[in-house]
């Protein structure tokens, strides 16, 4: 008789250990914020591979796998709408800093992207690699997308096609407008990329050679761009002086190439444009009203980086590096440089200028090893060591380097920073890297958005200073750059979307990487899953590289 009950009981555990579980993970016991901007809810998450299945009571459901996330919030990954992470994903395609701030998508392609390729870009950008060395297989932009997907990411990726990318690739790097040939070469290759599943097109418009790109040449692209319902993004052509001309020329190119365009970093750069930010609203909402989409993103911080190009006029910089180079070492060109620099009458954007003087200005990117002692050091102070002007000793770095040297400049108001938090048609994104705190990462300064800009949002500017709610951030984060660009199931907490999901603690999440210290993670994330899996786990990585290409409606896979 007991060895009967023993058998029937052996029985009945076999088939309870075999029976199917009716989810592959259930996350419970959550506060929901699901991005739509509506009022959080408590609630269940039933995922199923790599989609939200259920979302209610799961009471007596069961899982492989259950994550507790009481006391805690659960929200879609976040959208990183300006990553430069597109070398630093091949070194560590952990995506450490991003991750640890619920980044589960990040987007690239601001003027430049990694593809389409020529023989001589590819060269060029070996040529420009610092610490980062890795090879270039891909020629296409898809390609690259690829490639970081069969290497390994944590994070999703897609990207803009870049217009300064398409302009080097034909024009180079001359102050021309382009040939028909050209231009109509330009334009096969925004088709091949729209097709590929890019987001549209990037122009970073303060820069050479992508200065030397008219209006006219940029509604061109974005015309075929516009076929492939994409977007055009742009860092403007200024965003100090002409901050209003500039928007009115990216107005007039979305309202001539009928297609949607976002403002890159809106910011009014120097203390004299500050109260230009009223004017720029008025201008977005007027646009809107009549029929156009505009919107722009943000970084969570008074100061910008970029190089020392930013300091110096695009005329100089014709040619690219090498060229600019030879001339900052002529007599004559210097003296005339150095004259542009210092002056207020000119036509280009000085960041220089912008700053205000140069203490404002923090070098933290070189790539030479004899010039590393200078990272963190204000442009006034090696001036200062070296007993030269900030001027001289900007040519002199640029020269020294073989770069144009990574800086941080000190631009904006903190007023206006909170006023931007509150726009509509506001999102985010880091203008960064996704670093980790570790190895090559180290050998560099860099700017503390790269670690803390989303974080820094939810904690100091939402909880802390309860400038919006949470549902209105998370949407900010979530499905409004998702339906800018206009991706397929994702930034919801949605029956049917991927499972791209963060969950963090609201009382703990906190920015806390410094202009002195950057270099240091956020807190209060606990648990990010992307595409079903789970990359962070109580707030450490999982060793899970789950990212996928993210396409945009261009690409002709969805046929």
């Amino acid at each position: 008789m007991k060895l009967r009950t023993l058998s029937l009981y052996c029985i009945i555990l076999l088939i309870s250990c075999t029976s199917p579980k009716d989810f592959d993970i259930i996350i419970r016991n959550g506060e929901i914020i699901d991005g739509s901007g509506n009022s959080s809810f408590m609630a269940d998450i039933g995922i199923n591979a790599d989609t939200i299945a259920a979302i209610g009571d799961l009471e007596g459901k069961t899982a492989t796998q259950e994550v507790d996330a009481a006391g805690l919030s659960v929200s879609p990954g976040f959208i990183n709408m300006l990553s430069w992470a597109v070398e630093s994903l091949i070194q560590d395609g952990r995506s450490m800093s991003d991750i640890k701030q619920g980044v589960t998508l990040e987007v690239f392609g601001e003027g430049s992207s990694w593809g389409p390729l020529t023989s001589a870009s590819k060269r060029e950008m070996k040529e420009d690699q610092g610490k980062i060395q890795y090879d270039i297989p891909w020629n296409t932009l898809g390609e690259y997308l690829s490639f970081l997907e069969k290497k390994g990411v944590s994070t999703n990726v897609a990207s803009f096609v870049g217009a300064t990318t398409l302009r080097v690739n034909t024009v180079g790097y001359e102050d021309r407008a382009p040939t028909k040939e050209e231009l109509d070469s330009m334009k096969v290759m925004v088709r091949k990329a729209m097709e590929e599943g890019a987001m549209g097109i990037g122009s970073s418009l303060i820069y050479a050679p992508a200065f030397y790109s008219s209006t006219e040449e940029l509604i061109a692209l974005c015309e075929v761009a516009a076929e492939y319902d994409g977007m055009y993004i742009s860092h403007l052509r200024s965003e100090g002086n002409k901050l209003l001309e500039s928007l009115d020329e990216l107005i007039e190119i979305a309202d001539k190439a009928g297609i949607r365009a976002e403002v890159y970093h809106l910011k009014q750069s120097g203390a004299s444009n500050w109260d230009k930010l009223d004017a720029v609203v008025r201008k977005i909402d007027s646009a809107n009203q009549a029929g156009l989409k505009i919107s722009t993103d943000m970084y969570n911080y008074t100061a910008g980086a970029t190089g020392l190009d930013a300091a110096m006029p695009p005329w100089v910089q014709e040619g690219g590096y090498e060229a600019w180079s030879v001339r900052l070492q002529d007599p004559e060109i210097r003296a005339k440089v150095m004259e542009e620099m210092k002056s207020p009458e000119i036509e280009w954007e000085s960041l220089m200028q912008a700053a205000g003087s140069a203490d404002k200005m923090i070098l933290v990117g070189f790539k030479s090893d004899t010039l590393k002692h200078f990272t963190g050091k204000t442009l006034a102070e090696v001036a200062e060591i070296r007993g030269k002007s900030p001027e001289e000793t900007a040519m002199d770095l640029v020269i020294q380097d073989g770069s144009r040297v990574g800086t941080v400049y000190f631009l904006m108001s903190e007023e206006n920073v909170r006023k931007q938090i509150r726009l509509p048609w506001m999102s985010f994104g880091s203008d960064a890297q996704s670093m980790a705190a570790e190895g090559v990462f180290l050998t560099s300064s860099t700017h503390p958005r790269a670690y803390g800009n989303f974080a820094r949002l939810l904690g100091k500017y939402v909880r802390d200073e309860q400038l919006i709610s949470w549902e209105e951030a998370i949407y900010k984060l979530t499905q409004l750059p998702a339906s800018h660009l206009k991706i397929k199931k994702r930034g919801l907490i949605k029956v049917g979307y991927y499972a791209d999901l963060a969950i963090f603690d609201k009382a703990k999440v906190q920015d806390k990487a410094t202009f002195d210290e950057p270099h240091q993670y956020a807190e209060g994330m606990v648990h990010v899953f992307v595409n079903g899996e789970q990359v962070l786990e109580n707030g450490e990585h999982t060793g899970v590289l789950p990212g996928r290409v993210v396409r945009g409606p261009g690409w002709t896979g969805w046929k």
